[in-house]
């Protein structure tokens, strides 16, 4: 079995666990997630199955989006509702001007990433650290928010909801954080969906009981495959002639095609071959998906 699922991940759970209960339903040991979802967030978690774990890196790097919901006036150490509350503040602020606040962070912004992480530094978790007590200083890191859409704002509860579409590495619960700060009010996050992963999203996510009864009875729907899980790819068919030399490692050169655009490459009888970008002269391989059959199914 080969390909992505794309698992909608309860709340109250780790990704690792969404791997291993996934091993038990399917009987595959070789799974793996595209990007963590913490216990208290939900949604999108595409699952990559046999060869499928060979796109993990790419699908990962895929631009998100998430609805966010933020509480106003307070910052907790974890800057999410998980936290202990460390400042309160009273909610002075009007709807227009939470809307200009939330619109400012539109674009390319800088981010530190919170203590509460999986960054590594000098071989040790950050979230590792944090529980010990301890705060390290982080280098701030560039992230794009493409859209920020306010759902709703509800003064009387604090809370404000919002559509975020942004790049890869950005943490939501910072920007609630910062939005709050600008605010000066303080604010955390709240809760947390991610409603799409690259081409995978919240309407066609499949939940745990879902696969495991589909499963039951041999129906494997859920389960989209590798050669299509990265349509944004435009499809390049090879002659016999080329096709065999890419199953022999050997780098070809095709006519029409766009200096550092990534392909999806296929041979003349359908079997998905490899990932290749084109360099200067040839197709440059990233990713090899042929074993010798009609299908990298």
């Amino acid at each position: 079995m080969n390909g992505i699922i794309n698992v909608c991940k309860p709340l109250g759970i780790t990704s690792h666990d969404v791997v291993y209960k996934l091993r038990k339903i399917l009987g595959i040991k070789k799974i793996g997630h595209t990007g963590t979802l913490d216990p208290d967030a939900s949604g999108v978690l595409p699952m990559c199955i046999g060869k499928g774990t060979k796109l993990a890196e790419l699908l990962t790097g895929a631009d998100k989006q998430y609805l966010a919901e933020m509480t106003l006036g307070a910052i907790t150490d974890t800057q999410d509702a998980s936290g202990e509350v460390v400042e309160s503040f009273e909610v002075n602020v009007s709807e227009d001007e939470i809307t200009r606040a939330i619109k400012s962070f539109v674009g390319e912004i800088e981010q530190i990433p919170p203590m509460y992480s999986a960054i590594k530094i000098d071989g040790k978790k950050l979230y590792e650290l944090a529980r010990e007590g301890k705060t390290v200083e982080r280098k701030p890191r560039r992230v794009v928010i493409k859209n920020l859409e306010i759902k709703n704002i509800d003064l009387d509860k604090k809370s404000i909801t919002m559509l975020v579409d942004c790049t890869k590495g950005t943490y939501i619960r910072t920007l609630c954080e910062d939005i709050g700060k600008k605010l000066g009010c303080g604010g955390y996050m709240s809760a947390l969906t991610r409603t799409q992963s690259g081409r995978f999203s919240i309407e066609n996510a499949y939940d745990l009981d879902k696969i495991a009864q589909m499963t039951e009875i041999g129906d494997f729907e859920f389960l989209v495959p590798v050669e299509d899980a990265m349509p944004e790819y435009e499809k390049v068919i090879l002659a016999e002639r080329n096709a065999k030399k890419v199953r022999n490692g050997i780098k070809v050169s095709v006519q029409g095609l766009t200096l550092g655009e990534t392909y999806r490459v296929f041979d003349e009888k359908g079997e998905f071959l490899v990932i290749a970008q084109q360099g200067e002269k040839n197709l440059e391989i990233l990713k090899t998906f042929y074993d010798g059959s009609q299908s990298a199914r």
